[in-house]
């Protein structure tokens, strides 16, 4: 009887034994006969450590090495309708509303990221739009360094810049974002509102976005809900690898968390043609033109509705040189007859940069022989 009890009463210290190991422990039992409990932090599990890149310290990790990349770009633009430094961006013009103020010198500013350590710099068209002047501020070099306009899409809204230095220059690569998945986390990195390297997070919440801003229609965006502010245009949308994925372009200030980038399938697909344009030249003669219509042609005194109208001519141009004015209608280019604005715009592309043509236009009912010298278009001039 006696060893039955301790039989009995050995039973209940091991039970009891082993009941406090498992709830010391958090139930992790060896065998898994209990699942695990993991509390979350921020949404990422207490065993992040062990999935990579997904670490506590992973996107710190990816800033510290991308930073350097980033820069800031300032610009300038003459004789401009604007005052406030962000409103020559059309994103926020039409997404916040930025008011136009009295004429006089437009700053700008914007984001670009360093793509190779020789001084290439990928950033938004609109960023550059129109600059007579494009400052560079890199990470450890003092001043500010100008920087020069290689190519440009507009439809795009890309923009390859070059900047020379002695200095060695951090860049980053270029990720495939094909390959990124809606609900990856990503990283920007920008200077909104001047306020340098800053720093946002999210994921990319959808692809293939199309959206329609001004009278650009992007087709193939990437939609994230990481905060992109002024400023932030044209730098860079990072992957937990510190890949680029994405060119930040524009947001939206009706809704919460959304905004855009132009993914980096887009920027590889026209690289070498914005690297390319920086040999090739664009005759300009520098006028705006629209077609004749019959309304036109009648306060005009036009026998027919016939020729490119003037709208507009640019200053400094080789039209305003040459004496060409607002409201002429070019009836004749280089010796060939101009029905419409098109065939006027495709022979002007058709011209030997560097030579003298002859345009036969009507100005206050009469015919006027101008002789324009076709130039190369200036890279800021779209």
């Amino acid at each position: 009887m006696l060893a039955n009890w301790r039989r009995f009463l050995l039973f209940i210290i091991i039970a009891a034994f082993l009941t406090g190991t498992m709830f010391a422990g958090g139930c992790n039992v060896v065998n898994g006969f209990l699942p695990v409990k993991q509390e979350k932090r921020g949404g990422v599990p207490d065993n992040a450590d062990s999935l990579p890149g997904v670490g506590p310290d992973a996107i710190a990790d990816v800033v510290s090495r991308s930073s350097p990349a980033v820069v800031k770009i300032s610009t300038k633009v003459s004789s401009s309708e604007v005052a406030n430094p962000f409103a020559s961006d059309p994103f926020l013009r039409q997404f916040f509303g930025i008011p136009f103020a009295s004429k006089q010198l437009e700053e700008g500013l914007g984001s670009g990221v360093l793509i190779s350590n020789d001084g290439y710099i990928l950033t938004n068209e609109h960023v550059i739009e129109g600059a007579n002047e494009i400052d560079v501020s890199v990470s450890g070099i003092d001043k500010a360094i100008e920087a020069k306009v290689i190519g440009s899409d507009v439809d795009l809204d890309l923009a390859l810049l070059k900047i020379n230095t002695q200095s060695a220059l951090h860049f980053l690569k270029l990720g495939n974002s094909d390959q990124i998945k809606v609900g990856n986390w990503v990283i920007a990195i920008g200077n909104p509102y001047g306020l340098d390297h800053t720093v946002t997070t999210g994921v990319i919440s959808a692809k293939g976005r199309p959206i329609s801003v001004g009278d650009r229609q992007y087709e193939n965006l990437l939609q994230t809900d990481a905060s992109i502010n002024p400023g932030n245009s044209g730098g860079p949308l990072l992957n937990l690898q510190g890949e680029v994925v994405g060119i930040n372009t524009a947001i939206n200030a009706q809704a919460q968390g959304i905004g855009f980038a132009i993914p980096t399938s887009t920027v590889q697909r026209v690289l070498e043609d914005l690297k390319n344009s920086e040999n090739n030249v664009h005759p300009w003669v520098g006028v705006q033109v629209r077609p004749v219509d019959g309304e036109v042609a009648r306060y005009l005194g036009l026998a027919k509705a016939e020729g490119a109208l003037v709208t507009g001519v640019v200053a400094g141009s080789p039209a305003q040189k040459s004496g060409l004015r607002q409201w002429d209608v070019i009836v004749e280019f280089n010796g060939a007859k101009v029905n419409n604005a098109d065939e006027l715009v495709e022979a002007i592309k058709a011209a030997q940069v560097g030579n003298n043509v002859n345009v036969l236009v009507v100005r206050n009912r009469q015919l006027q022989l101008v002789n324009i010298m076709v130039a190369d278009k200036p890279r800021n001039i779209r």
